[in-house]
């Protein structure tokens, strides 16, 4: 494997590469999440990564003699937008995108990119199938699938907790559902706990008081819930208020400041898993360091697996001398290249090797890496 020390500053103009990128004057990379709406704490973070990588290479004169052009559309992360705005991606004459945010989204986009021969790159779409179906061989992550996660978790609740009653609830979407079916499939093999209780509900409601009752009747010690941070902050404060003590863990769904913001107090002792933390790799601190500097505030969620994507898909658009999908996957396997997440590659499958799953829990208002 040949290792290639990449970062934004060091992707440069190789005159001597075929101009074999595009028919047209400029790379076009598109970015596709949640940009508005819920879960735009998710989406935007990529938005600004992409941003700060493009506008530092594009400085330092492109890639093989051509400039980056950014393409941003907003998926609420829904499905049913996701596919309108792959298409609008795709008319606009997209080379590769970054994207999507959301599991449910980013599969139902996958096919449209799939029929333009377009590279898709995500930072949080951890759906297992999204790679392991071999449904999408022009999609790729900057992130560990659910399966990784949920192992993650569940050894946590049954090792360090040692809890042996445990709720799992999802919110019956693609990424929520998947991870909850995972930690129930991990938690019964192990035979050291029972699952008590399996149960979904409905994004957006207003009252989950209901499943609440059904945790509290089950004799639960904790309640591990796949989805994302709405309904986790709402179902932790019912919870709470009806008095019921079982600890709470979660995905990298709920591993959003959004979760304590809105929770508040009720979110204390509250424990979720999300990428590893990797504050000390210099790139991260110089990748913080920009997006401080460039819009003022920290980053969000997911900022450092989309500064990751971005370069990688820049660094095998470089070497490649190509968007052509074959060529693109052919570098991303080959070339290892060095991140905010650290030093990555890819499988044939498109998930990133070099990456993984901590656990954290939320102590005096913040998440602390246990």
């Amino acid at each position: 494997m040949k290792k290639v020390f990449v970062a934004a500053t060091a992707i440069c103009v190789a005159l001597s590469a075929p101009l074999m990128v595009s028919a047209n004057d400029t790379i076009k990379f598109g970015v596709a999440g949640a940009h508005s709406g819920d879960l735009a704490s998710y989406g935007l973070p990529s938005v600004n990564a992409a941003k700060l990588v493009i506008d530092k290479v594009n400085a330092n004169g492109g890639i093989n003699g051509k400039q980056i052009e950014l393409l941003v559309e907003d998926d609420v992360c829904k499905p049913e937008v996701a596919t309108n705005t792959a298409t609008k991606l795709v008319s606009d004459g997209v080379d590769v995108v970054l994207g999507h945010i959301c599991s449910g989204a980013t599969k139902a986009a996958l096919p449209i990119y799939k029929d333009a021969g377009v590279l898709v790159m995500s930072p949080s779409a951890t759906n297992p199938a999204l790679t392991q179906s071999g449904d999408y061989p022009n999609f790729a992550r900057t992130i560990a699938p659910d399966d990784a996660q949920a192992q993650v978790d569940v050894e946590f609740a049954l090792n360090t907790l040692g809890y042996t009653k445990i709720a799992v609830v999802h919110d019956k979407g693609d990424y929520g559902k998947g991870f909850a079916e995972f930690a129930k499939k991990f938690l019964e093999e192990s035979g050291k706990a029972e699952v008590v209780l399996f149960e979904g509900v409905t994004p957006g409601a207003v009252d989950y008081s209901a499943v609440v009752q059904k945790v509290k009747r089950s004799g639960a010690e904790a309640v591990m819930f796949g989805g994302y941070h709405p309904e986790a902050s709402k179902i932790i404060s019912m919870m709470r208020k009806k008095r019921l003590k079982a600890d709470f863990i979660s995905d990298d769904g709920v591993k959003d400041n959004t979760f304590i913001k809105v929770a508040g107090k009720n979110s204390e002792g509250a424990y979720a898993s999300g990428p590893k933390d990797t504050t000390s790799n210099p790139l991260s601190i110089q990748a913080v360091k920009e997006h401080k500097e460039a819009f003022g505030s920290d980053p969000g969620a997911f900022f450092e697996n989309a500064y990751s994507a971005t370069l990688a898909m820049l660094n095998a658009i470089e070497k490649a001398g190509s968007t052509d999908l074959d060529a693109l996957k052919k570098a991303l396997q080959t070339e290892k290249v060095d991140t905010p997440v650290g030093s990555i590659y890819f499988d044939e499958k498109g998930d990133a090797i070099g990456v993984g799953f901590s656990v954290y829990q939320v102590q005096n208002g913040e998440f602390v890496e246990l």
